[in-house]
């Protein structure tokens, strides 16, 4: 008697397993999750190179490729000189939303990787996107576009220009820009 009981539970957890891993891959291959999901179009934004002082903004599409609507409650940054804005309305299934990251880089040299933490109803958790680039320093840029300026009659003026404005910018009064 215990046997055949033992048997008949073992068949009936069997079967519901197998029901259940049946309709998994039904729904991976819709491409929804039960629940809300967010999906962005892209993770990392690499913005190249900005000078010092300058500003990036960049907005990153997601879609809710969930079956829930999807709520962004905040999100976090890496950095004060990220700020974010994002669809503060509840994202439908299907549709699509937005985040835009506005980056300062003022005080900021060298290599930047700010990451921007998404906190949403999102089965999944937390999500996460970055920009990524280099800022330069404002009087090496400009001297090293006065170094590779043509000397051409065309670009005298603004090679005259790039020099006074590093002169005034660095506070040189000895340096001096040829043209030939």
């Amino acid at each position: 008697m215990k046997k055949t009981l033992l048997l008949a539970l073992s068949l009936t957890a069997a079967a519901y397993s197998a029901q259940a891993q049946a309709s998994k891959p039904a729904d991976k291959a819709a491409g929804t999750v039960a629940g809300p999901a967010i999906t962005f179009e892209e993770s990392k934004y690499d913005f190249g190179s900005v000078v010092q002082g300058g500003t990036v903004d960049h907005t990153f599409k997601f879609k809710n490729t969930g079956t829930a609507p999807l709520i962004i409650s905040n999100i976090g940054v890496s950095c004060g000189c990220t700020t974010p804005e994002w669809t503060k309305e509840p994202v439908q299934p299907g549709k699509t939303g937005t985040i835009v990251a506005h980056f300062n880089s003022t005080g900021k040299m060298g290599m930047q990787n700010k990451v921007l933490t998404i906190e949403s109803n999102a089965t999944a958790g937390n999500a996460t996107v970055s920009l990524v680039g280099e800022v330069k320093e404002a009087g090496a840029a400009a001297a090293s576009a006065a170094k590779t300026e043509p000397a051409t009659a065309s670009a005298a003026p603004s090679v005259k220009e790039n020099a006074k404005k590093i002169k005034e910018k660095n506070g040189d009064t000895k340096m001096k820009a040829k043209v030939k």
